[in-house]
C-alpha cells in the first residue's frame, strides 16, 4: 500500500528539500536585489596567461562547446579545467580527444606547441544537478550537493589549487552553454565574487560566459533565461541575429559552431 500524502509530507526527505529550495530562493533573491561590490583590480593585459573553466553539459552541448574551441590558443589559456557532470563519461572522453587533438596540432593556434599534453588540463566531475525526470521535490537536493561540489572545483581549480594567504588559485574565465550544472556553477561563481572569498572579486577571477545553444533560434533555453535576467552571466553570446540584443545584453557574433 502506498505511503499517505501526509506521510511523505512528514518525512525526512521532503523538510530537507523544502528548506534547502526555501533557502536557495532567498540566497537567489538576496544577491539580486543587493547591489554589486564593486571591483578594486587592474585590467587584465592583452597576452597575460588565463586559466580557463569550461563546463561541458553532455551530449549536442559538449559537441557544439568543443567545436566553438578548435581554434584554441593555448599559449593564451595555459591551463583548462573541464567540468563534467557524473555519470557523463561521454565529455570527459571527448574532452580528452580534444585535448589530444591540441597537442597533435600544436596548440590549435598556429603559434607553435604552447601549453598542452596531460599537464595542461584536468577533467572535475560534479554530481549532476538534476537526472532526467528526476522528480521536482528531490532536484533541490541534488543542485544542492552540485553546488557545494562547485565551490571546491573553482576554490581549487587547476595545476596549482593551494590556497596562498587569503587569496583561492580561481580560475580567471568562465564558460559554458548549458545545461543545469552550467546555471549552478555560475551560481557559484557569482556568490564567491559577490562576498570577495578569497579575493574573488578584488582580483577580477572568474568572469562568465555563456553562450546559447545553435538549436535556440527564436527564444532562449531555460538556462539562457536564468543566466541572462537573474543571475547575469557577465557576457551571453547568441547565434541566431532573431535573439542579439535580448535583455539588452544579447551579443550576436554569428554562427559560433
Amino acid at each position: 500500500m502506498p505511503p499517505s500524502p501526509l506521510t511523505l509530507l512528514a518525512s525526512p526527505t521532503f523538510l530537507l528539500t523544502t528548506a534547502f529550495a526555501l533557502l536557495l530562493a532567498l540566497t537567489l533573491r538576496l544577491l539580486a536585489i543587493l547591489p554589486p561590490r564593486p571591483r578594486r583590480t587592474a585590467p587584465r593585459r592583452i597576452g597575460d596567461p588565463t586559466r580557463l573553466l569550461v563546463v561541458l553539459g553532455s551530449g549536442g552541448h559538449t559537441a557544439e562547446m568543443l567545436s566553438a574551441l578548435r581554434q584554441l590558443d593555448t599559449q593564451k589559456y595555459t591551463r583548462r579545467t573541464y567540468v563534467v557532470s557524473s555519470g557523463d563519461a561521454f565529455s570527459a572522453r571527448k574532452a580528452d580527444e580534444f585535448e589530444r587533438g591540441l597537442e597533435t596540432r600544436g596548440g590549435g593556434d598556429g603559434k607553435g606547441k604552447g601549453n598542452t599534453g596531460a599537464g595542461a588540463y584536468d577533467i572535475a566531475v560534479v554530481p549532476r544537478a538534476r537526472r532526467v525526470h528526476q522528480s521536482l521535490l528531490t532536484a533541490p537536493w541534488s543542485a544542492g550537493r552540485c553546488l557545494w561540489a562547485c565551490f571546491g572545483v573553482l576554490r581549487v581549480s587547476g595545476k596549482n589549487g593551494d590556497v596562498v594567504g587569503q587569496e583561492y588559485d580561481y580560475p580567471d574565465l568562465i564558460l559554458t552553454n548549458g545545461p543545469a550544472t552550467a546555471v549552478i556553477v555560475i551560481l557559484a561563481a557569482y556568490i564567491l565574487r559577490f562576498f570577495d572569498v578569497g579575493g574573488a572579486n578584488s582580483r577580477g577571477k572568474m568572469r562568465t560566459i555563456y553562450m546559447e545553444s545553435w538549436a535556440r533560434v527564436t527564444t532562449l533555453s531555460l538556462s539562457g533565461k536564468l543566466l541572462l535576467w537573474v543571475l547575469k552571466a557577465d557576457r551571453m553570446l547568441v547565434q541566431w541575429e532573431q535573439l542579439k540584443g535580448m535583455g539588452g545584453r544579447a551579443e550576436f557574433l554569428g554562427v559560433l559552431v
